[in-house]
């Protein structure tokens, strides 16, 4: 399963290749509440078809009727920017306070948008230098720091899989965990030295690996945007990638089973040479408490959980936003 930015990527160059004036849009600023976050892409083919979103629906129609007139026959980059004033928040349908500024490219053969796409395809990290003034574009190696930069006059852009996931155990969960993972622009290693498992391993993009879970996760030399999580059942191999994981820099380090086993899995812990602060890092039973029960709920679970700390979002601040988007439904004068 692609990331939302990979299906733009791979739209904007099978229309290029088709001899059609595509229209890139990209999210470079934001203020208030914006409907989609900072490097939100969507490509505009010149007879108006869309792929991807920079706003939820909100200001595509604009965007669409600006391309339908031909307003970028120029070839250069513009900037645009929607929701500075209350009237133009409400014709577009931004939220209350809502304003983003939009870099839109007329792309062509010259764009480098087909060497970018098979740099992501190859599972690259690659960052995208566009100069607005020339309309001329370059790519570098990323970092996996790296973050969108504009100042008016360049605009950079990051792509490929920003985020890392280690999953120990090829089973069933793990499938749809990596599938669903990928679609978050993870990169995702799965780990299971053992044959039955790992001979039937097939998921497309999913890098399988037979070493031993502690050697691996040492390998991949974890970072804050890394996340490992053991589902294997088996305390030999989980615990062995938890015992280096929970050491490392990684943002999310979870463990699936039962309250009562990962009570028992932390007794063990305990017993090797992790502080205590370590061993509370690690979230058991994984996921956020949603009753998933079936494989692919039980991933869901995860990646809301793992989606929710890299934002910084506990679930007590989760149900006080629902509550107050409840409370806020229910007032027609709330926005206003």
């Amino acid at each position: 399963m692609d990331s939302v930015d990979t299906e733009v990527l791979r739209t904007a160059v099978s229309w290029l290749a088709a001899g059609r004036k595509p229209i890139l849009a990209t999210v470079v600023k934001t203020w208030g509440s914006a409907p989609r976050p900072i490097g939100a892409m969507l490509v505009i083919r010149d007879d108006g078809l869309v792929a991807g979103s920079v706003s939820g629906g909100c200001i595509e129609d604009d965007l669409i009727d600006r391309v339908r007139r031909r307003e970028f026959a120029s070839g250069k980059p513009e900037v645009a920017t929607y929701g500075v004033t209350k009237e133009q928040a409400e014709r577009f349908g931004l939220p209350c306070g809502g304003t983003l500024q939009i870099v839109l490219e007329p792309l062509s053969g010259r764009s480098g948008l087909a060497e970018l796409f098979a740099a992501v395809e190859r599972h690259e990290l690659i960052a995208r230098t566009l100069d607005l003034d020339t309309g001329k574009s370059a790519l570098a190696p990323a970092r996996w720091s790296d973050v969108l930069e504009f100042d008016g006059e360049r605009l950079r852009t990051v792509h490929g899989p920003r985020w890392r996931l280690l999953i120990i155990g090829a089973g069933q969960l793990s499938r749809y965990l990596g599938q669903m993972a990928q679609a978050l622009d993870y990169q995702v290693t799965v780990c299971d030295p053992r044959e039955e498992y790992a001979e039937g391993w097939d998921l497309p993009g999913v890098e399988l690996n037979r070493g031993m879970p502690d050697d691996v996760v040492l390998a991949m030399n974890m970072d804050a945007h890394t996340a490992v999580v053991a589902v294997t059942h088996d305390p030999k191999l989980d615990d062995m990638a938890l015992l280096e994981a929970l050491k490392s820099p990684a943002f999310y380090v979870g463990a699936i089973g039962s309250r009562a086993n990962n009570d028992k899995r932390r007794r063990r812990l305990a017993q090797f040479d992790l502080s205590a602060e370590e061993i509370a890092r690690l979230r058991g039973p994984v996921g956020l408490p949603i009753g998933s029960r079936t494989p692919p709920e039980i991933a869901v679970s995860i990646l809301a959980e793992m989606t929710a700390v890299r934002r910084g979002v506990t679930l007590e601040n989760v149900m006080a936003k629902a509550g107050a988007a409840a409370s806020a439904a229910a007032d027609p004068l709330a926005c206003k």
